[in-house]
């Protein structure tokens, strides 16, 4: 899905097929989240369309009468030229659908609407489901333009905000599977070759490249996860938290103010797609390791969740998970259940949790004692807020000691090079020097007693 270079945002027009499972609410919700992602691409959403139909299996998902519907704001002809034999009229919409504005208010579309002109046409359309590849060549070929669906959306979203040799690589499987069935119905040279392959069509040339690709991709990325887990396992002793959440929930900021990095931070949907790790600051004794990880949203691919598994694991491996959700979006508790939902694929839903209610400083006094009484385990805070932060790092550190015990160690003068482990992983509270060796009061997981009790001996 490539965005035109033009001096103006392309226009898209987005389509809800409305299924008895679906809900209006839920419907209305995936619309406006549609939008969002539409919009990161650099599109301009033009207006919402939508049409209740029993499923979302037929050729053309969408009745006929509202295809040559979609078709005169597109200026596509409306229909396949397989069916041209067919009514051709217009056909008034179906009194169970409706065109709406980007803000979803419900404006009338009838047959008879004047012409668009040319310039202020949609030049894709966005269906908020999953297409089929014939789907989608029967859908463009009635309207003229190019059509996507919401899989499609998202996979280039990430195609675009990936840095790192792994969120690459993750992201070209991802891509690359999902394209892969669409070749079939490109239309694309249906003779055989000679020479070399002969035999094959172009279509069986051209899947063929796409398994070994993938073949080729998949091992680049195993290579790169065994590193990452070498890194992982490394780090497997320290301190963890991971952060975890809905995209644009707020993750980037709280790393950044937790952490003083200077990790990206934009108002855009995956903005990030790489796994950072940073030191808790003000650093404490032992360090605690901030994970930040990718963002979760509604329908989230498959192939998605398959290829950044090894991203996932960041928080599997986490002690304590920061659920980190963005209060002031209405619909947090429906996000907070997908990030659970997620969570609990990839077996990481019994980890412990500190759930934290971000950007509280867009909330009123009252909603705010709302969501205090709703969840008072939660943390109000604003990354915006100093005090908040120092909240929410308070939290973390009572998280990691509340299991610490103190002890009293003696480490004799011909053992120093034990103390520089001890400042490492251990609390020091006390020092002082006696004839036998350095006095030392810790406080420290038994687990780290215990190994340091065998370096001593």
């Amino acid at each position: 899905m490539e965005t035109p270079q033009t001096n103006t945002h392309p226009k898209a027009l987005l389509f809800s097929v409305r299924t008895p499972k679906v809900t209006d609410t839920e419907a209305l919700e995936s619309m406006i989240e549609l939008e969002r992602l539409v919009t990161t691409l650099g599109y301009e959403v033009t207006g919402t369309m939508s049409q209740r139909q029993p499923n979302t299996k037929g050729v053309t998902v969408v009745g006929e009468g509202k295809l040559m519907e979609l078709a005169q704001l597109t200026g596509g002809k409306g229909y396949r030229d397989r069916i041209k034999g067919k009514s051709e009229a217009p056909q008034s919409p179906s009194p169970n659908s409706g065109i709406s504005s980007p803000s979803v208010t419900q404006q009338n579309t009838g047959a008879q609407q004047t012409a668009i002109p040319p310039d202020d046409r949609p030049t894709v359309v966005v269906f908020d489901c999953d297409l089929s590849p014939s789907q989608i060549r029967n859908v463009e070929e009635a309207l003229g333009v190019p059509v996507f669906d919401r899989t499609g959306v998202i996979i280039e979203i990430f195609n675009r905000h990936a840095k790192t040799r792994a969120a690459r690589l993750q992201v070209e499987i991802a891509r690359q599977t999902y394209e892969a069935p669409r070749l079939r119905d490109t239309g694309v040279g249906k003779e055989r070759q000679s020479g070399r392959g002969s035999g094959e069509t172009v279509v069986e040339t051209e899947k063929r490249k796409v398994r070994d690709r993938l073949a080729e991709l998949r091992r680049e990325l195993e290579a790169v996860q065994r590193d990452e887990e070498k890194r992982r396992t490394k780090r497997g002793e320290l301190l963890g938290a991971a952060l975890v959440g809905y995209t644009n929930a707020g993750k980037s900021s709280l790393m950044r103010a937790l952490t003083g990095s200077d990790v990206l931070v934009e108002d855009k949907l995956f903005a990030t797609l790489d796994t950072t790790v940073r030191a808790l600051q003000p650093e404490t004794q032992p360090r605690i390791l901030i994970t930040d990880t990718v963002g979760f949203i509604h329908k989230l691919p498959h192939d998605l969740v398959a290829s950044f598994q090894s991203t996932l694991d960041e928080a599997r491996g986490a002690s304590l998970l920061l659920y980190v959700v963005d209060a002031a979006d209405r619909n947090f508790r429906s996000q907070l259940a997908v990030v659970r939902e997620v969570l609990g694929e990839i077996g990481a839903d019994k980890t412990p949790y500190l759930l934290i209610l971000n950007k509280a400083d867009c909330l009123s006094e009252f909603q705010k004692q709302v969501l205090s009484s709703e969840y008072p385990d939660a943390v109000l805070t604003s990354t915006r807020s100093p005090e908040d932060m120092r909240s929410v790092s308070e939290r973390v550190i009572h998280f990691f000691e509340k299991d610490m015990i103190e002890k009293e160690i003696l480490v004799p003068y011909k053992a120093q090079g034990v103390i520089s482990e001890m400042r490492l992983n251990m609390k020091i509270l006390g020092e002082s020097f006696t004839e036998e060796g350095v006095l030392l009061l810790v406080r420290s997981r038994p687990i780290d007693l215990q190994r340091l009790s065998k370096m001593m001996k």
